[in-house]
């Protein structure tokens, strides 16, 4: 097994394990791996208002998620702050593509011209965080959930809408990386 604070752990061994969270939940009370759930769970706790999707009652059935929603948080700080998370290197060919677009600052884990405080003061960087927060929050919710909901726990359940879903958002991904992002920063 990889030490886990000084490099990545290869696919093989990160892949399994997060693949087997599937039954694990599943045993241990009937549960899907999925963020969405958890973020509408969090939503309805705190912002109780007349918007439908939010009115229901998410202690019967919300609690767990929003520790699941608690624990990703704390387990970001501590592998991000705390043990130093490592970085994944990017390849020759996409520093070369980013910087042809106008992003050089690849230090951390996210590029700072896009993804930061700063960047939110721009009308591309506003356009970018607040739209693709959208879109991605209005995705999840119409597709019936998140990328990781569909894809790990959808995939192996055998459901066509979250083959669907995950074919959905590859081509999106795609889409957005070599034709939508290239035609905004340019």
């Amino acid at each position: 097994m990889p030490e886990p604070s000084t490099r990545l752990w290869p696919w093989y061994v990160a892949g399994p394990l997060i693949g087997l969270m599937v039954p694990l939940l599943l045993l241990a009370g009937n549960r899907l791996f999925g963020v969405s759930s958890c973020l509408r769970h969090a939503c309805a706790a705190t912002l109780p208002g007349s918007i439908p999707h939010f009115r229901y009652d998410w202690r019967a059935t919300g609690l767990w998620n929003l520790i699941f929603l608690a624990g990703i948080f704390l387990g970001g700080i501590v592998g991000g702050r705390l043990l130093g998370g490592p970085t994944a290197p990017l390849a020759p060919a996409t520093q070369a593509d980013l910087a042809a677009l106008g992003i050089h600052d690849l230090t951390g884990i996210v590029p700072q011209e896009i993804l930061s405080w700063s960047a939110l003061g721009t009308a591309t960087g506003a356009f970018l965080l607040i739209g693709g927060g959208f879109l991605v929050g209005f995705g999840s919710a119409y597709a019936g959930g998140c990328t990781s909901g569909h894809a790990i726990s959808g995939l192996a359940d055998r459901q066509l809408a979250s083959l669907v879903a995950v074919m959905s958002f590859f081509a999106g991904g795609l889409l957005a990386t070599h034709w939508l992002l290239p035609a905004i920063l340019r």
